[in-house]
């Protein structure tokens, strides 16, 4: 089974991630993925300089995801267009890594994709999970994480698709504003449920 796990930014998708792999499940990140298509020498990268111009590259000549960032999270436009050219690479490449996986015997895939519906991902995993945090802890986290003031990290916030509306299309759900320990008892129940070892029924549907 191909869970996709889902969420707001600084939601903490990637805690809930690791609970799942410490649990056994085996993990595909978009993230991560979306950082292989654009390695130095890509053509991914090269689609994205000739948009944005090389002020988006190091001295290094790799992609300087925070120049990056600041150009597109002010700008619909400009997003779109990053989309139009990262979401059909990581597409594929997390199609190869999805079906590679699922000719083993695993218990459970886990897909981090913070664009799993934004990007109509949905048809690559079986379920969906989304994560959702109070808006208060969303944005403390937001803040701690990257070096933002308040009105950049509100403006990111409010770029990605209300959490109501992933609730929506979701499977199954965790509140995330919690303390560690309480979400890794939320995922190992999940885990047990979806794995077949557990009678705790998640679903939301």
């Amino acid at each position: 089974m191909i869970l996709g796990l889902t969420g707001g930014i600084a939601s903490g998708k990637s805690t809930v991630a690791d609970c799942f792999v410490e649990c056994g499940a085996v993990l595909v990140s978009a993230d991560q993925l979306a950082r292989e298509v654009v390695n130095p020498g890509s053509p991914t990268l090269e689609k994205l300089v000739d948009v944005f111009g090389m002020g988006i590259l190091t001295a290094g000549g790799s992609l300087d995801r925070e120049m990056l960032g600041q150009k597109v999270f002010a700008d619909p436009e400009a997003r779109r267009m990053l989309e139009s050219v990262t979401h059909p690479a990581i597409a594929h490449l997390a199609e190869c890594r999805l079906a590679e996986l699922n000719k083993a015997p695993h218990d459970l895939i886990v897909y981090e994709a913070p664009l799993l519906f934004e990007a109509g991902a949905e048809s690559r995993v079986d379920q969906t999970l989304v994560i959702v945090v109070d808006p208060a802890v969303q944005l403390q986290r937001l803040l701690e994480r990257n070096t933002l003031t308040e009105a950049e990290a509100r403006q990111r916030i409010t770029a990605q698709w209300p959490q109501a509306d992933k609730v929506q299309k979701a499977d199954y759900v965790i509140d995330n504003s919690g303390s560690l320990e309480q979400v890794r008892v939320m995922v190992e129940a999940l885990y047990d449920y979806l794995t077949r070892r557990g009678d705790i029924d998640f679903s939301i549907s």
